[in-house]
């Protein structure tokens, strides 16, 4: 009798160290990605803002505002390429963090224990495919944001004028406009990390 119970603690050991280093893994995986997605959001809002005090500058040199603008840009290109980056990373990454939790799962021989397990395991698969899903909706969004942003910078390149300027306003509604699909597929995505953080934290709520 005492064999067997050293024996199931062990296996409740075992169970409970293997899914705690995936949780774990997986849960500073999404910490990670979330940080990017922040610094993203606040780069997008920076560039947005960069650009609307441009255009909306009645008096004064417009170059300081125009090379403010300017210096926008490259940022944003890098903000878009880290977040396609960070979505192929998440794909290359879902088996490996997801394959040892269900095998784990499986192996619990309580069926009521199990099916709970399966259930977490579940919505954490589901959690991680919504954040995916959203940061690759945001990346597909950043091309006519970033291709606005350039059209601005290549007619003003010459052109750093009031005519000049003023002819950029439906341009600039354009990257406004833009700019809301992709800070709402960003947000998406922030929203189901955080709820995904919480989910995996060890901390007692």
């Amino acid at each position: 009798m005492r064999k067997q119970l050293v024996l199931t603690l062990g296996l409740i050991t075992l169970i409970t160290h293997v899914t705690r280093g995936g949780q774990e893994e997986l849960a500073s995986s999404i910490n990670q990605t979330r940080q990017e997605a922040t610094a993203t959001s606040a780069q997008l809002n920076s560039a947005l803002a960069a650009l609307n005090s441009l255009v909306s500058q009645e008096k004064g040199d417009l170059h300081p505002a125009y090379q403010a603008f300017k210096a926008e840009i490259p940022k944003t290109q890098e903000a878009s390429k880290a977040t396609a980056a960070r979505v192929q990373k998440m794909s290359d990454q879902k088996e490996k963090y997801f394959a040892d939790w269900q095998k784990t799962v499986d192996s619990i021989n309580n069926k009521s224990l199990q099916k709970k397990a399966q259930k977490r395991l579940k919505a954490a698969s589901e959690s991680y495919d919504k954040v995916e899903a959203a940061l690759s909706a945001a990346g597909e969004k950043f091309r006519p944001f970033l291709s606005d942003l350039s059209d601005v910078d290549k007619a003003l390149s010459h052109d750093v004028t009031a005519r000049g300027v003023k002819g950029m306003k439906g341009v600039v509604r354009s990257a406004n406009w833009n700019y809301k699909a992709v800070s709402a597929s960003m947000n998406d995505a922030l929203k189901e990390m955080e709820k995904m953080e919480k989910a995996l934290s060890s901390h007692a709520t």
